[in-house]
């Protein structure tokens, strides 16, 4: 039988196309349900304040850098949705005395914005990714700790490059947040044209995606331009740079964090129990972490909410 099509994007896979038994059984979740799907090699984690979720969240990116060595670099990959963690780590570091050049430490931004020729938009554009990291963390540490400008790799210029990266140097963890598309970086769902108009691809051949320039789905631009320009969605592209599933499974350990106001709260239930059952679907890309043998969900309490009718 053939899956419906999207209610939000006819052109596009997305969950809206799954069955709706297990559409019905995410909705049903409850925060005690949420911690029921741990299990070997997947950790679903509740903090009751967000100073502690986004504390948790910063204090990876310490430990990541204390393990690297000149001798055996290492570092983490990091998000921008959220980004409540990035002065947290500036004071961290700061506090700590921790010498990032001294330690050889290393940083991977996950995405990035392109222009409409597909070339990285510069720092200077308002909602440059890079530009959010140097302001909000890099910039804010102390010079004489400060990591080498070398060690700071985006998904811009030579993306065969940034991609080789991963196998140089170890990815302690890669951090992301989930978007309403229920992506991790950009991995959004793919269009449905080609081969795949009556299936989406399957998740082997979505796995071997690397860092890519790609298409990103409608409502990962109106999400962005929600989040991030106050709704004006003339001023967010509609593709960008990206980090791959292929340099995703390089990273030892992936860690979700879900505040509660990137994705809703039906959708972080959603991800949470494929990822738990083992039902990757790339009309999901986040279902796909079902294969990696490390992921950590962390959730707000107070973000998890209900998948209840309420009118406003």
């Amino acid at each position: 039988m053939a899956r419906p099509l999207s209610k939000v994007a006819p052109d596009w896979w997305d969950y809206t196309t799954l069955e709706p038994d297990l559409l019905e059984d995410a909705a049903r979740l409850s925060p005690g349900d949420l911690l029921q799907l741990s299990r070997p090699g997947f950790a679903v984690r509740i903090y009751d304040t967000l100073e502690e979720l986004y504390c948790v969240e910063a204090l990876e990116y310490i430990d990541a850098w204390k393990q690297s060595t000149p001798d055996n670099p290492a570092g983490i990959c990091g998000p921008i949705g959220p980004t409540e963690q990035l002065p947290l780590v500036a004071r961290m570091v700061n506090a700590l005395g921790l010498d990032l050049g001294k330690h050889d430490a290393h940083f991977w931004g996950m995405d990035e914005w392109v222009d409409e020729h597909d070339r990285p938009v510069p720092e200077e554009f308002p909602l440059s990714f890079a530009k959010a990291d140097q302001e909000l963390c890099f910039d804010r540490i102390e010079p004489g700790l400060a990591i080498p400008s070398a060690n700071l790799h985006f998904p811009t210029g030579d993306l065969d490059a940034y991609g080789r990266s991963y196998d140089d140097i170890r990815c302690v963890v890669m951090q992301g947040g989930q978007g309403e598309i229920k992506h991790w970086a950009f991995n959004d769902p793919p269009k449905r044209e080609g081969d795949y108009v009556d299936a989406p691809p399957p998740p082997e051949v979505y796995r071997r995606l690397g860092t890519r320039v790609t298409d990103l789905h409608p409502m990962t631009v109106i999400q962005n331009a929600r989040t991030s320009g106050g709704g004006y969605v003339p001023s967010v592209p509609t593709r960008a740079c990206t980090v791959g599933p292929v340099e995703t499974w390089k990273a030892e350990r992936v860690s979700i964090y879900h505040p509660g106001h990137h994705d809703n709260p039906f959708g972080i239930r959603l991800s949470a129990l494929m990822i738990s059952k083992g039902l990757a679907d790339t009309a999901v890309p986040m279902s796909l972490l079902s294969d990696h043998p490390d992921v950590t969900f962390s959730y707000y309490r107070g973000g998890i909410g209900t998948v209840d009718v309420e009118m406003h």
